[in-house]
């Protein structure tokens, strides 16, 4: 079939209007963290003022301000409307070449995005409806998922763009529809446990510096769940991730077998994707049964989205192999 090149450059369009929307939304979930780090701020002067005066505390407990949420509000408002647009590019992506639109590099990220884009307006759902964390806004997120994203679809406009095309025989099959979309899951899902883990860090940094006596810096920080909160929602998001990546794993051994009459061929992306599945595991047992909590599990779980972008920046362009299909 032909590609119809007026239908891809609508895509592009929508791209386009998706990235401006997430910008913005990005700069009202950080002024939203700012204007919650200072306030968590001005209240513990507050009590320390009043307990210091032998008052009762009870009275300085208030709801954030009207200010902070109408800047959350924006921010999920924003944030809709580019995830919409994003969703739009990717429809239009895949309607312009009469396929699923992941059959390179540059649309693996553009789908990869929206999934994470996706999955955090879910979470924000849930969280409103008291589904997740017991009720907690899951909107302190959003500077940490619409950066990531946007600089994640600006390297792909740059770097990975490709125009629209057919797909190379080898790719021409069922198998693409489920090995590599449920690998887009698992990758979305991996880096929003990422994020996680990385807050966490700072946040158990912070918490020794305030342990010593010292003054911990970072009025965003303050805006956030504590160190052992966000341990958590990693954690449960890394496990959902592992149990999809487990399933690309087994899905491309089938898909080799049906393609290359062998299930194993020890190609770099075959033996890549073996490594991250194997440092997730060590992860997930390490923390599930070892006991290990806190900084040493982050880190294998730092480790393992490491392997992760290993795999997708650099053994899909450089190392040559049956799986060399980056389209750049």
């Amino acid at each position: 079939m032909t590609v119809d090149e007026s239908i891809a450059q609508i895509s592009n369009v929508l791209l386009y209007g998706a990235m401006t929307a997430y910008l913005f939304s990005f700069v009202a979930y950080a002024g939203d963290l700012a204007e919650g780090g200072k306030e968590i701020k001005a209240r513990e002067a507050r009590r320390r003022e009043q307990v210091a005066g032998g008052g009762s505390t009870t009275t300085l407990e208030r709801p954030i301000t009207d200010r902070r949420r109408r800047a959350a509000a924006v921010g999920t408002s924003l944030f809709t409307v580019a995830t919409l647009l994003h969703l739009g590019s990717v429809v239009t992506r895949g309607v312009s070449v009469h396929r699923v639109p992941w059959g390179n590099m540059f649309e693996f990220a553009l789908t990869g995005t929206l999934v994470v884009a996706l999955a955090y307006l879910v979470a924000v759902v849930r969280a409103h409806r008291g589904g997740l964390g017991g009720g907690r806004d899951a909107r302190y997120l959003g500077t940490f998922v619409a950066g990531p994203v946007l600089v994640t679809l600006g390297i792909a406009l740059v770097k990975l763009y490709v125009e629209a095309a057919q797909l190379v025989p080898a790719l021409d099959s069922y198998w693409l529809i489920i090995h590599v979309f449920v690998a887009i899951l698992a990758t979305a899902l991996s880096t929003l446990g990422f994020s996680a883990t990385v807050l966490q860090l700072v946040q158990e940094k912070r918490d020794r510096v305030t342990a010593a006596g010292n003054r911990a810096g970072g009025v965003f920080m303050d805006a956030l769940p504590g160190s052992v909160e966000l341990e958590r929602t990693a954690f449960r998001l890394n496990a959902v991730a592992f149990v999809m990546w487990t399933f690309t794993l087994i899905a491309g051994a089938v898909w080799a077998q049906v393609a290359w009459n062998r299930y194993w061929n020890w190609d770099s992306k075959e033996v890549w994707t073996f490594v991250i599945w194997v440092v997730y595991a060590c992860y997930l047992h390490a923390r599930a049964t070892r006991g290990w909590d806190g900084r040493r599990a982050a880190w294998l779980s730092v480790l393992g989205f490491a392997c992760m972008l290993f795999n997708y920046l650099v053994v899909n362009i450089f190392f040559p192999g049956l799986h060399s299909y980056a389209g750049v």
